[in-house]
């Protein structure tokens, strides 16, 4: 096999597991959220809760996962992705010749969404949690009255500015990951891996080490 065709691992099948885990949990929320209101009649409440456990459950395990077996600091912004941004303004502005550096396994454009969508999530989690006192479940009885009428009504209009986030994010990332030249980045998350050449023309070996299947 050629030396620029060989494949270098991206995302493990683990983490491939719980992002489309993650995603189609999401999809399966905002769906059972926003077809009844769409007009579409269907038994949404058990569907809705049940996905939003499932959620749950899948970003505790992503988060100690990538706490304790990842590189978490990969995930964070940091200086060179702040000067490798002002770089590339600088020369689409036609204010330097020199090109900007290459980022690590993330770009900074990844970093945020990620980011956004933590903040996002999490908020949508917590405060659907707290709703799902005033349903009745297999391991408790509903309590409407366990807050007061002004403590709800501030959980309901965060739970509902997150689930309206969430759908201009879904779309965004579904955008930009349907991009031509973004395309490499989700065949990774369907198959675990990009070529050597998609390495090195996108990434700085410095700030990323990967492995060679």
């Amino acid at each position: 096999m050629p030396e620029d065709a060989r494949r270098l691992t991206r995302h493990a099948f683990i983490d491939r597991l719980l992002h489309w885990g993650m995603a189609i949990s999401t999809l399966i929320l905002l769906g059972t959220a926003f077809l009844p209101i769409l007009g579409i009649e269907f038994g949404w409440v058990t569907i809705h809760w049940v996905s939003g456990i499932v959620l749950t459950v899948l970003v505790i395990v992503h988060t100690v996962r990538a706490s304790f077996w990842q590189d978490l600091g990969s995930m964070w912004v940091d200086r060179a992705d702040l000067r490798n941004t002002m770089q590339l303004a600088r020369w689409n502005l036609r204010m330097s010749a020199r090109p900007p550096g290459l980022p690590g396994k993330y770009s900074l454009a990844q970093k945020l969404i990620h980011h956004v969508f933590t903040v996002v999530g999490l908020a949508a989690i917590v405060t659907g949690g707290l709703m799902m006192v005033k349903i009745d479940t297999p391991w408790w009885e509903r309590n409407p009255y366990w807050l007061g009428e002004d403590v709800f009504g501030v959980i309901y209009v965060l739970h509902d500015l997150a689930a309206l986030a969430l759908i201009t994010l879904v779309m965004v990332h579904i955008y930009f990951a349907l991009r031509p030249e973004k395309l490499h980045f989700t065949r990774s998350m369907f198959l675990g891996w990009i070529t050597r050449r998609e390495y090195n023309e996108h990434h700085d070996s410095a700030r990323w080490a990967v492995d060679t299947d």
